[in-house]
């Protein structure tokens, strides 16, 4: 391989020095193309180049007349010289055998002898220049039209008219408008020189400004276009009047039209009004004034027309022409509108191509109106097709590019102004002559990894010529079948075998191959691959052909043709409608191919559009169409009909129109009709054209009434009209030159809150009066004014204030003016209602508490009827508050019925409730209070202020204060403090300590030194628990010599029940080394003196139990025997029954306080598994001996109950973040009895059968110390006080229990409330159901027997700690163990408390004494049958005694 690359250096380097000069004659031999890009060579041809080709000369629009000659324009370059043709109307036109029409040598069209009559008009029409090069390609020159000016037709001729001196005269000639230009004008058949007074305007009009005597004359208009003799208008004559000296009114001669001109051309607004004085004209633009003196291109004409010279688009706006006479003034506007031909942003550029590649030639234009583009290739229009498309609006882009793609393209922009072109050329390149060296063979396996509807992913394999491939390009050729245009696809990175092709067309079948190219060029091509896309679910395409049309004023019907439904045929159309101006769109299910709707408004726009649907769903929409539903008459009449008589002969009558809704249609005028009042038959008919609202009626008779009505007209007919309204002429024809007098009198009477006023007319008769004003207000009569009609002589001022002073004035007024007024004063009269008589408040108030923050609060109300039915406006007012805090202000709510629902309350709160009734204006006092308390919710906010500090003295242990929750909700039942050293550990892996009680402090000890601890606590009361706190951070201190005791490096201890007072120093513990839960390492005391002193005060305080036993159950009555019994039975000791074989070797509990037999419930599960045990992996997890060990293990679970006292005590198996767990078999026997000291508690507290339950489902977990024969029992007890237990299993079953049954019950046969096991305490964590909290559980599979023995007394007084809770931590040995269950029974002096007793303990029984007797556990004792069971106690006795000698 190396061998093969050297050797192929030379000829690589030779090819980078052709490549070099190859690009240099590029660069020197062609002048730079338009498109860029390289420009590859042909072969033998040298360097392909652009030819220059374009026009140096395009036609121009031209006007000519009949008869006259035409040159139209063009010239093209190029080299060779370009053969010039002509197209008229597309068509190209024949002039080699046509006489008139002749080529010129530069390529220009002369037109000889324009030919143009009515019906043959062969010259005018559009033209268009084509240049065509051999073998390079055609272009064409922009479109110019050719008009020809018709024969001379006169639309208006000058009229006969007069101007005074000094004015301005209009004398109208309007013709065709093609030869306005050749109109000319002649004063006494003279030809009429044009100067700054005299003008022709556009339309050709003259205007003569200043008139002088000089003007008059006669004047006609001569037009001398049309290739014929001048055709000559009629004569008029206009005579110029001497100045009158009298004002005359103001008018408009011309007024500018609305005109629309393009960029570059001039402009003029015509504008010329009359009237004495001579008037002046000013323009505007926009509402602003124009300095026409300043600027160039503004130029005033004769009379005051405007002109503009080369327009621009900035001039395009709403011009007004102000003509102003003395101190009238009159405005006509018009807009202009300024429109731009196309013109090119961005024109084509030349590209070089190669045949397969996709081009875009780009064309931007901009123009007004926006212009239309189409593309020209070689002079034919291209046709949009799958190859040749047209994107981002204007741009051509070809696909699959082939050699007679070739030529010149064009983009050819038109719009109503005018059209442009702009050209470019297309080169198609041969592919360069591969260099000498070896090319790559076909890529191998082409495949179509992936075919969809529009895409296709090829891959291949690396030709076999060369298997690594890397520095290989790819190109993927593909056609459509049955096309022989070919498109290529080039990877996108040296050594890529894969490729998608985008764009293709559904259920299409495309031939694909694939050719490798390296640094010498380009490879074989691979076996054509055919491959069919798949087929699209096709949506309908939009329904071609939507028309709409009104069929009547009220119904549109609608049509259109079946679209291009693709895959399914057309199941439904949905006609979607909208009425304009609103946006609620409304849809019809339609199944033909039209609809009429019906139901329509008159007169109104609505927009339709269609969407077909297939089985696929809807297809593409159709555009909307708009249509505008038929007029029709107006259903209402005019509005605000009123008459005003004029005088004895005459009266105008003013309308206002129908409302808009109710039109119907334009208003093209209105029909009033009037008559006599004494003569109804006989009515008379005027018409009003336009959109006038007044029409003055003459010829009227002297003192007569009139009615009149009013309709409106449409051009379907009359609409409804007015009613009937009067009004009479006056006797004579009053004066109106003057205002009119004082009238005669004025009178007023005042009210409370009114004033009525009336008065007579004025004495002098013959001035007329219109009306009368009347002027009132308080110390002043210009407050307000009103007016009232001639005829009226009262009227009633209201809304006045009581015990007020009134100024009131009134005055007749007409056309002139108002006359003299009348004064007069009133007071208004003092407002002296009576107090309404209180109503009586509602009574039975009541108060429902429906929820934690609603009340229902409901009422009777005695002023209503038996049946409690508010049938008038009364209303009722609810007020509520509560007293927490003090100041709390009431809050109110109106209800209208008898019942309120007051919403928004707060949880757990005390609220009082009143109602109070009102009606119009009276109300009653406050209904008596009704209260009531809203029920609790879970606490919504944290514990608040929670801190956490070292105990003194005591660095191992912490206290942790807080405060309640603000948002308690209820009463609280007690806490949960969570802790962790892992703040970000999961909540069921942190540590619960439950406080019971509203508690706000808690002790916990036996904590890790020198260790951050994070902190949360939960608030709970009856309906659950609260938010926690925020986690707060608290280190424990570094050891120091107080805490450093010698059990701090001891492997484990047995947890006490109940905590012990300090031993003093001098105490020898009993039990000695590591396993003394209270001594030192260095007791003088060896483990056989620790055992018979144990063994000793267990049998003495044995003896003394069953002395005591027998002294109490000889008194005991038969009565109390079947009590205790059936006490028994509650106690669920039935349910301990089983066969002989499922019992194992006792476990024996030793406690201090008494000794029971306790009987533990079987576990449910049938099936023992292995259960995990936390346990403790350093030698610092063991309890300390400075500090007692009792208190319960710390407990996992959902909930608790009970009650805590304040001294309880806990501890903490693992303080460390790292807990080990250990898996226990529940099944094996342990191979000797375990001894654990355990408390047992006065049995008189109501909650122990709580307890009773949860010690039945506990399992043991026994530890066996490597370095002794003694097993270590971890169970402790949870507290060391009756009250102070904690539950450690919910039972369900015992929430019901009454309070007396348990009580009496407990009293005989209960399990005193400590007696939870370690294997519990230290059991897995499990989920309950039920609360959600983290809850350990563990399930044992036998049940247990305990022994309970006391601890030794200390010889000294005890010491306690401070009342505070505390929490030891207990350790325990990480050793497996084997877990025992056994029934157990208890024998004590039931419901007394006594103190420690010396006992002892004989060895253990055998299994079936055992079994015989926790059997005999459900009956009562008789002497006999205590008889018996005391020598099963002896044996039992003897069997301990037999293992501790061993």
């Amino acid at each position: 391989m190396a061998a093969g690359r050297g050797a192929r250096r030379p000829r690589g380097a030779a090819s980078v020095w052709l490549c070099c000069l190859l690009l240099l004659l590029l660069l020197l031999g062609r002048p730079a193309a338009a498109g860029g890009g390289p420009a590859p060579q042909s072969p033998g041809a040298g360097v392909r180049t652009f030819t220059p080709f374009h026009f140096l000369v395009e036609p121009v629009d031209t006007l000519s007349v009949r008869g006259s000659s035409v040159i139209l324009n063009c010239s093209a370059y190029s080299e060779p010289l370009p053969k010039i043709e002509w197209k008229k109307d597309g068509t190209f036109l024949n002039l080699v055998s046509d006489d008139r029409r002749q080529l010129l040598p530069d390529g220009s069209l002369f037109i000889s002898n324009v030919v143009h009559s009515k019906h043959n008009k062969p010259d005018e029409g559009y033209y268009q220049c084509v240049a065509t090069v051999e073998s390079l390609g055609t272009i064409v020159s922009r479109t110019a039209k050719l008009t020809v000016a018709g024969l001379p037709r006169f639309i208006s001729q000058p009229e006969p008219s007069s101007a005074y001196a000094g004015n301005s005269a209009v004398l109208n000639c309007e013709v065709n408008a093609d030869l306005a230009p050749f109109v000319r004008w002649e004063q006494d058949r003279q030809p009429l020189l044009l100067d700054d007074r005299v003008a022709k305007l556009p339309s050709g009009a003259l205007v003569i400004s200043n008139v002088t005597e000089a003007d008059g004359g006669l004047y006609r208009c001569v037009v001398d276009g049309g290739g014929g003799p001048p055709k000559f208008s009629d004569e008029a004559e206009l005579k110029v009047l001497a100045d009158p000296e009298v004002p005359s009114d103001l008018v408009f001669l011309k007024q500018p039209p609305s005109l629309v001109r393009a960029v570059g051309q001039s402009v003029v607004l015509p504008c010329v009004a009359s009237g004495l004085p001579a008037p002046t004209i000013r323009w505007l633009k926009n509402e602003e004034a124009l300095d026409t003196d300043s600027s160039e291109r503004l130029v005033l004409l004769a009379g005051g027309s405007l002109e503009i010279s080369e327009v621009t688009q900035d001039d395009a706006g709403t011009y007004s022409c102000v003509a102003g006479s003395g101190n009238e003034t009159i405005e006509a506007q018009a807009e202009l509108t300024v429109q731009a031909p196309p013109e090119f942003l961005k024109r084509p550029a030349s590209l070089y191509a190669h045949e397969s590649m996709d081009i875009v030639f780009e064309c931007e234009v901009t123009g007004k109106p926006a212009p239309t583009v189409k593309w020209v290739k070689n002079g034919d229009v291209v046709i949009p097709s799958d190859y040749f498309k047209i994107v981002k609006e204007h741009n051509l882009q070809v696909l699959g590019l082939v050699k007679s793609d070739e030529g010149f393209y064009q983009c050819i922009a038109e719009n109503d102004v005018g059209n442009a072109q702009a050209g470019a050329q297309l080169v198609i390149l041969e592919h360069a002559p591969a260099t000498t060296g070896p090319l790559p063979s076909a890529p191998r396996d082409v495949v179509a990894s992936l075919v969809s509807t529009r895409f296709i992913k090829l891959t291949w394999r690396t030709p076999a010529s060369d298997p690594q491939g890397d520095s290989l390009t790819y190109s993927v050729f593909y056609t459509k079948e049955g096309t022989a245009r070919e498109r290529v696809e080039n990877t996108s990175r040296p050594g890529e075998m894969q490729v998608t092709i985008q764009n293709l067309m559904p259920a299409t079948v495309y031939i694909f191959r694939v050719t490798a190219q390296n640094r010498h060029g380009s490879g074989e091509s691979s076996a054509p691959l055919r491959v069919e896309t798949q087929p699209e679910v096709q949506l309908p395409g939009p329904a071609p052909n939507i028309r709409a049309y009104a069929t009547s004023p009220t119904s549109i019907t609608v049509t259109w043709e079946t679209p291009l439904s693709g895959n399914g045929e057309i199941q439904n159309y949905k006609l979607y409608y909208l009425e304009k101006g609103t946006d609620k769109e409304q849809d019809i299910d339609v199944s033909s191919h039209s609809y009429t709707l019906n139901g329509l408004k008159k007169h109104t726009e609505y927009t339709f559009r269609v969407v077909a649907y297939n089985k696929h769903g809807p297809g593409v929409s159709t555009q909307d169409v708009t249509v505008r539903t038929l007029s029709d008459v107006p259903s209402a009449a005019p509005q605000n009909l009123s008459l005003e008589v004029r005088n004895s002969k005459s009266i105008v009558v003013h309308w206002q129109p129908p409302p808009p809704a109710t039109q119907n249609g334009l208003i093209s005028g209105y029909k009033i009709r009037y008559r006599k009042a004494s003569r109804k038959s006989d009515v008379t008919e005027t018409l009003v054209v336009g959109t006038q609202l007044s029409q003055l009626i003459e010829g009227l008779d002297r003192g007569t009434e009139y009615n009149f009505r009013v309709a409106a007209l449409t051009i379907n007919g009359t609409g409804p009209a007015t009613d009937w309204l009067s009004a009479e002429t006056f006797e004579s024809d009053l004066d109106e030159t003057r205002v009119p007098e004082v009238p005669s009198s004025l009178h007023v009477r005042p009210l409370v809150t009114s004033i009525v006023v009336s008065w007579t007319p004025p004495e002098n008769q013959n001035i007329v009066v219109r009306g009368y004003a009347i002027g009132y207000g308080i110390g002043s009569p210009h407050a307000q004014t009103i007016k009232v009609d001639y005829k009226q002589r009262y009227y009633t001022i209201e809304n006045l204030d009581p015990s007020s002073h009134y100024v009131i004035t009134l005055k007749a007024f007409n056309h002139v003016g108002e006359g003299i007024p009348l004064y007069e004063s009133a007071v208004t009269r003092p407002h002296t209602v009576p107090d309404p008589t209180p109503m009586m408040p509602p009574v039975g108030v009541q108060a429902s508490i429906l929820s934690h923050d609603t009340v229902r609060v409901t009422w009777a109300d005695n002023s209503l009827p038996k049946h409690q039915k508010i049938t008038d406006s009364r209303y009722y007012t609810v007020r509520w508050k509560t007293n927490i805090p003090a100041n709390t202000k009431y809050k109110n709510a109106n209800a209208t019925t008898l019942s309120y629902l007051v919403t928004g309350l707060k949880p757990n709160t005390l609220y009082e409730f009143s109602v109070m009734v009102t009606k119009g204006r009276r109300s009653s006092t406050w209904s008596m209070t009704a209260h009531g308390t809203t029920f609790e919710l879970v606490p919504t906010s944290p514990p608040k202020d929670v801190t956490v500090v070292s105990k003194e003295g005591k660095p191992r242990t912490i206290i942790v204060n807080w405060q309640p929750p603000s948002e308690a909700n209820g009463k609280i039942t007690g806490y949960i403090i969570y802790y962790s050293t892992d703040v970000n550990a999961e909540i069921h892996d942190w540590v619960i300590e439950p406080v019971v009680g509203n508690r706000l402090t808690h002790q916990i000890q036996e904590l890790t030194l020198d260790t951050p601890y994070y902190f949360k606590i939960q608030a709970r009361n009856s309906k659950g628990m609260g938010p926690m706190s925020e986690a707060v951070q608290f280190r424990t201190p570094k050891a120091d010599s107080s805490d450093k005791m010698p059990n701090d490096q001891a492997s484990g201890s047995a947890g006490k029940g109940s905590r012990l007072p300090d031993l003093g120093s001098d105490y020898k513990p009993p039990v000695s080394g590591s396993n003394s839960p209270h001594g030192s390492p260095t007791s003088p005391l060896d483990s056989s003196v620790l055992l018979v002193l144990i063994v000793s005060v267990g049998v003495v305080t044995i003896v003394a139990v069953v002395v005591v036993a027998v002294f109490c159950t000889r008194r005991t009555t038969s009565h109390q025997k079947k009590k205790r019994a059936a006490c028994k039975s509650v106690n669920g000791s039935h349910k301990y029954k089983g066969n002989a074989k499922d019992v194992k070797p006792p476990d024996l509990w030793i406690h201090h306080e008494r000794l029971e037999l306790k009987p533990i419930a079987k576990s449910p599960d049938p099936n023992p598994i292995m259960t995990d045990t936390p346990i403790p992996r350093h030698s610092q997890d063991t309890t300390p001996a400075g500090t007692s060990s009792d208190g319960s293990t710390h407990q996992r679970r959902n909930s608790y109950r009970g009650h805590e006292s304040e001294d309880s005590m806990s501890t903490l198996a693992g303080r460390r973040s790292m807990r080990p767990k250990m898996m226990m078999p529940f099944d094996s026997q342990p191979p000797q009895p375990v001894i654990s000291a355990h408390p047992i508690h006065s049995l008189d507290n109501p909650h122990h059968h709580f307890h009773s339950s949860s010690l039945a489902s506990a399992a043991r977990s026994h530890l066996h110390h490597p370095g002794s024969p003694w097993p270590v029992a971890t169970s402790m007890s949870l507290s060391d006080r009756a009250n102070s237990t904690e539950s450690v299993r919910n039972t369900p079953s015992t929430d019901t229990m009454p309070a007396s049954s348990s009580q009496t019950c407990c009293a005989d046969h209960q399990d005193p409330e400590g007696a939870t096991s370690s294997s519990y305490l230290a059991s897995s964590q499990e989920e309950d159901s039920g609360q959600g909290l983290p809850t350990a559980h563990v399930r044992p599979s036998h049940p247990l027997k305990s022994f309970a023995v006391p601890a030794v007394p200390p010889p000294g007084p005890p010491t306690y700690d401070p009342a505070l809770p505390s929490t030891p931590l207990l350790s325990q040995q990480a050793l497996n163990h084997h877990l025992h269950a056994v029934k157990t029974a208890s024998i004590g002096t039931l419901g007394r408390s006594r103190p420690p007793m010396p006992v002892v303990v004989p060895s253990a029984p055998e299994v079936q004494e055992t079994t015989r007797m926790l059997e005999d556990s459900e009956s009562s004792y008789e002497p006999d049958e205590l008889t018996k069971e005391m020598a099963h106690l002896e044996g039992l006795m003897k069997d301990l005694n037999a293992i501790t000698t061993a």
